[in-house]
């Protein structure tokens, strides 16, 4: 054999070698890259972290006031004390207000602030002139908290718990009691025949 033909030999042996060695390689390459896909798809999802959660309770702020104006005509029904309830007028217009019921009509000042839903209203009965300066001044105005809602048109003011002065105004009636359910009468069942016997 020639040398010239030993190494054409020898060259192409290790072409073919190195070929069949870069192609291996390659699938290995390829297998690794597929079983590392595969691994991902397996894997399990990354859980996300969750948000803070905010640091509202839910409840309302009691420490927000808004003022409210109540201002309006109201044609409804009074009650003062255990007394019947009459048909009465109350006028607000702004702080002040007027309220005609029966032979008797009070003016005064009224305050409403809403805090949470719920409306506190103070009304102060008498003139609002101020008293002159005396040594002996004149006793406070006699005052009444109470509850307002206000539906509409439609107003009720109610005296709070613990007032000692009860007073109840509604433009719907009723005398500010409640009203007893009415029941209904159940239907009587159907009696089955009589059997008779033959």
């Amino acid at each position: 054999m020639r040398k010239s033909t030993i190494y054409i030999f020898v060259l192409g042996l290790a072409v073919v070698i190195l070929t069949t060695l870069a192609s291996a390689g390659l699938v290995v390459s390829a297998q690794n890259s597929n079983s590392s896909a595969a691994a991902n798809t397996n894997a399990a999802p990354k859980k996300h972290k969750p948000r803070p959660k905010s640091k509202g309770t839910g409840r309302c702020d009691s420490t927000k006031q808004e003022q409210v104006d109540l201002s309006g005509t109201y044609t409804g029904k009074a009650r003062h004390g255990s007394e019947p309830a009459e048909d009465a007028t109350l006028t607000i217009t702004g702080n002040t207000f007027t309220m005609t019921s029966g032979s008797e009509t009070h003016n005064g000042r009224v305050t409403a602030v809403n805090t949470c839903g719920y409306t506190a209203v103070t009304m102060m009965m008498g003139d609002l002139t101020p008293p002159t300066p005396s040594p002996n001044p004149p006793a406070a105005l006699p005052a009444m908290s109470l509850r307002a809602k206000k539906v509409g048109n439609n107003l009720t003011l109610t005296s709070v718990p613990g007032e000692p002065k009860s007073v109840w105004f509604s433009t719907s009636g009723g005398g500010g009691k409640a009203k007893p359910k009415k029941h209904k009468a159940k239907a009587k069942s159907e009696t089955a025949p009589a059997k008779t016997t033959p």
